[in-house]
């Protein structure tokens, strides 16, 4: 099998699978197939392999790589402007080297790329026989580095408010007990287990979006009751100041059983809930039928101003936050991680009323471990 290009007429630098035992050839792979960069240069430092990736990597084209000069089909430069080439010389560097480790090095123009690159030899100290170069594009990795610099921050900047009100509240009961009337000491305490429940539940969604992001998040699936479910976290809003006529639960009866974790449920119920109540306005609507999909749908919508359309597509990412009032932005993430963990769909629309439209649907029937 041909994994490269001849660079001229009766050149030897067809790279087939009786010349490379045990490499590409002899497993069937294509060098196009590869989601990294491949650069291969045969024992005259010229390229005899780059692939498309390497193309769409670079910016080089194929043809005007083939047959080139290594050092010159790949000019690469450490970050502190010097010709990888020339420092590593891979040709007539040590003999006993047979690899460079992955680094970050800059291709022309800047762009930033991650490289390693493999001897191979004819003998343990033998003369190079190919240079093999795997690149790979560092966007992937950018865009990870600044999510985890973004979450130590929302989470250092949500944990400071809290921390800071319970060492101020404490310190100063300690220092000053006798000077309080009780009901001044159980506003002060019942301020710092409002803000320990608030260190708490931050410290619990952390762990959620690392089980979500390792799939690990585990399931107690058993029979849930999800009209029973709805009803108690409307209750539970009307119980706290809420209007009860704010809220309109319409469940379609009967409805198929629904297996589920029913903490997770709780807490998807929650947080959407609590963003219609916080974020929308008029009446919240909760929507709970059978799909024709074998699932149960639930459906919760408000009548305030909506999700912006160029918005919709951002909502289930880390660190949306729908307004300015406060929130990790980390809330409906975790929603979705416990939805699709469960085998279903959420989605985001917007209501009949102009509001928000959220939507989830969860399969229904008896676990196949349970029959």
């Amino acid at each position: 099998m041909t994994i490269g290009t001849s660079r001229s007429p009766g050149a030897q630098t067809v790279l087939r699978t009786r010349a490379d035992p045990g490499g590409l050839g002899s497993l069937g792979l294509d060098p196009d197939e590869l989601p990294d960069g491949l650069v291969v240069a045969d024992e005259t430092g010229h390229v005899i392999c780059f692939n498309t990736a390497a193309v769409r990597i670079t910016a080089v084209r194929a043809a005007d790589a083939l047959g080139s000069p290594l050092e010159l089909a790949l000019p690469l430069e450490d970050l502190e402007g010097r010709r990888w080439w020339q420092l590593t010389d891979p040709y007539g560097g040590l003999a006993i080297r047979f690899a460079q480790p992955e680094r970050n090095l800059l291709l022309p123009g800047g762009r930033e790329v991650l490289v390693s690159a493999r001897y191979v030899r004819t003998a343990p100290t033998g003369p190079v026989r190919r240079v093999v170069v795997s690149i790979r594009d560092t966007e992937a990795r950018r865009r990870t580095e600044r999510s985890h610099a973004e979450l130590i921050a929302t989470v250092a900047h949500e944990l400071r408010s809290p921390l800071t009100s319970v060492k101020g509240f404490t310190a100063t009961l300690l220092a000053k007990w006798e000077r309080f009337t009780d009901d001044q000491k159980k506003l002060m305490l019942e301020t710092v287990d409002a803000d320990a429940n608030r260190v708490t539940r931050l410290i619990a969604e952390l762990l959620d979006i690392s089980r979500i992001d390792s799939g690990r998040l585990e399931l107690r699936r058993q029979p849930v009751d999800i009209g029973a479910a709805v009803g108690r976290h409307v209750q539970a809003h009307v119980a706290s100041g809420q209007d009860a006529d704010r809220f309109l639960v319409r469940i379609e009866q009967p409805l198929p059983d629904l297996w589920a974790d029913p903490d997770k449920i709780d807490q998807v119920l929650s947080n959407l809930l609590e963003n219609a109540v916080r974020h929308g306005e008029g009446t919240v609507t909760i929507d709970v039928a059978s799909s024709v999909t074998c699932s149960t749908a639930v459906t919760v919508s408000d009548e305030g101003p909506g999700i912006p359309e160029e918005s919709m597509g951002r909502v289930f990412t880390r660190f949306w936050r729908g307004s300015k009032r406060g929130g990790t932005g980390l809330g409906l993430y975790i929603v979705k991680g416990i939805v699709e963990a469960h085998g279903g769909t959420i989605t985001v629309g917007r209501a009949p009323g102009g509001g928000a439209q959220f939507r989830f649907t969860l399969p229904v029937g008896t676990p196949a471990y349970l029959l």
